[in-house]
């Protein structure tokens, strides 16, 4: 199945994949602006994006009854709040007001990854094919842009309250593409029976790895380049750029891949590529060695977190597939909040070199999880 074709079957979730990947892209190449303007050290910060985490966590209960009351509104409402809360770090000048913007940009984001990837998950069941990776490739086009963009913002000399309504408004016009009409749920009906645990529990944990590797990325390259190796503002915002880039080149590749191979093989390849990367990135000398880092993480990591998605989706039974994927993704997605807290601390205590290194320990337990009893080692 070609990229296109795949891209035209999901379009709806497609558009809210870019609607999230603007946001983070955003924040993640303003995390230097915004951790000097509320004065807070590396541990202070890295505390701070556990609002984030707070905010997903509200997701686990409320968004399937927020899909099955909205519907086919539901994912589109989703993004708008979200557009809407992508202005709150204009005002966020004190530490409160910061930690209170993350908590509310947490939960909107929430709400709207869980709605989109139980959008793609129908969408498989339906078509038979496979479609979670190129919907995440998606997610980091808009991420790395998002980055690029606003590192050229402010390079140019613009401030959050200019570079935050402009992400906002991009927010807001991918909103009409969000609408799809899906299956009605009858009230009551709980598939069959209790949800398989050790399924969700293995899938989860897998995808939570990939995210932490991916958070830490996204929230501290671009100080890891600007602080640790001296960069510029823009050389900066290459960071979450590159990593961007690169993991949109291996979900756009993992699409193919994923046709030909089984999701643990896949699991394990990237695993070790995105090891190396990272260490590459902790030991490197300068900007253009941490770009490569970041490059090779990108690489890897890219495609686990959709491929224990899909593992899930396709283990799961039909009736519980929907609530099988928003359990292990808001586990998943929590990954995205705890671990650039995690680091801030890691960073206070050791730098961030070494912090970086302990990324790479973190990512190299997924080899051992895909070897999980619950997992199916091939696909149909």
């Amino acid at each position: 199945m070609s990229v296109l074709s795949a891209l035209r079957l999901s379009r709806a979730p497609v558009a809210a994949f870019m609607a999230v990947g603007l946001t983070w892209g955003c924040v993640a190449a303003m995390a230097p602006v915004l951790k000097a303007r509320i004065g807070a050290d590396d541990a202070t910060f890295g505390l701070l994006l556990l609002g984030t985490a707070i905010g997903l966590s509200t997701t686990l209960y409320v968004a399937p009854r927020w899909d099955r009351r909205l519907g086919a509104l539901a994912l589109p409402a989703g993004s708008v709040m979200l557009a809407v809360a992508a202005l709150l770090p204009i005002g966020a000048v004190t530490v409160p007001l910061f930690f209170a913007a993350l908590l509310l940009m947490g939960a909107t984001s929430g709400l709207t990854d869980v709605v989109m990837n139980a959008r793609v998950s129908e969408i498989e069941a339906r078509t038979g094919r496979s479609l979670m990776n190129v919907n995440h490739a998606m997610f980091s086009v808009a991420y790395a842009a998002s980055a690029l963009l606003t590192g050229a913002m402010r390079e140019a000399g613009w401030g959050p309250e200019a570079i935050f309504p402009v992400i906002a408004a991009l927010i807001l016009a991918s909103v009409p593409f969000q609408r799809m009409d899906v299956a009605p749920v009858a009230e009551g009906d709980t598939g069959a029976g209790r949800l398989p645990a050790g399924l969700i529990a293995a899938c989860a944990v897998i995808v939570l790895i990939a995210f932490m590797a991916e958070a830490t990325v996204e929230s501290w390259s671009a100080l890891h380049i600007e602080r640790t190796l001296g960069g510029g503002a823009a050389e900066g915002a290459f960071g979450p750029a590159m990593l961007g880039l690169t993991m949109a080149v291996g979900r756009f590749s993992g699409q193919a891949v994923s046709a030909r191979m089984s999701e643990i093989t896949v699991i394990r390849m990237a695993t070790g590529l995105a090891v190396i990367g990272v260490l590459v990135a902790a030991a490197a000398p300068s900007p253009a060695i941490a770009y490569l880092g970041f490059g090779l993480l990108g690489l890897g990591i890219s495609v686990i977190g959709p491929m224990g998605l899909a593992l899930a989706g396709r283990l799961a039974d039909p009736r519980q597939r929907t609530a099988v994927i928003a359990r292990v993704a808001v586990i998943g997605f929590t990954g995205f909040f705890i671990a650039p807290a995690l680091m801030g601390l890691a960073s206070d205590a050791f730098g961030l070199r070494w912090a970086f290194a302990a990324v790479a320990v973190v990512t190299a337990a997924a080899w051992p999880l895909s070897y999980s009893g619950r997992l199916a080692p091939t696909r149909p």
